[in-house]
């Protein structure tokens, strides 16, 4: 796998994973790529340079953040603030979430604020039956290597 920083012509700038730099290529030559911003396809890698960090002393191990945990910019913020929201103010029901949305629009389970995976047909049927849902933009924890 490489991880790639990506630009867009309005200088909208984000990471991406491919497979391999053919990969990478292969996707851009096909149209495949795009902008998460402004969904421009005209996206280019941006110069990147290897991340090395300083050799830490010993008990500095846990004051030094990962840069996958702190936010690279707004959307990451903004994404990271909702996942907290959503986190802290629903219940995770795992693989559950189809029949517990539905108990609790029939009325046979008391309402409350969920979250949890679900088919794309699944989720469909549900919003075809009027059931208030949605997709949230993140993979739940539980689901996370």
């Amino acid at each position: 796998m490489i991880n790639y920083r990506l630009h867009c012509p309005d200088n909208h700038q984000f990471d991406s994973w491919f497979q391999s730099a053919a990969a990478y290529d292969a996707l851009l030559s096909a149209g495949r790529l795009a902008c998460p911003v402004c969904a421009s396809p005209n996206v280019e890698k941006a110069m990147m340079a290897p991340a090395v960090r300083p050799a830490r002393a010993k008990g500095d191990a846990d004051a030094a953040k990962s840069p996958l945990q702190t936010p690279a910019n707004e959307s990451e913020a903004a994404l990271a603030a909702l996942r907290r929201e959503v986190e802290q103010n629903s219940d995770y029901v795992g693989l559950n979430f189809v029949s517990e949305a539905r108990a609790m629009h029939d009325g046979d389970t008391p309402k409350r604020a969920i979250y949890g995976e679900a088919r794309i047909d699944e989720a469909r049927k549900l919003l075809e039956d009027g059931v208030p849902v949605a997709p949230l933009p993140f993979i739940p924890r539980n689901k996370v290597n």
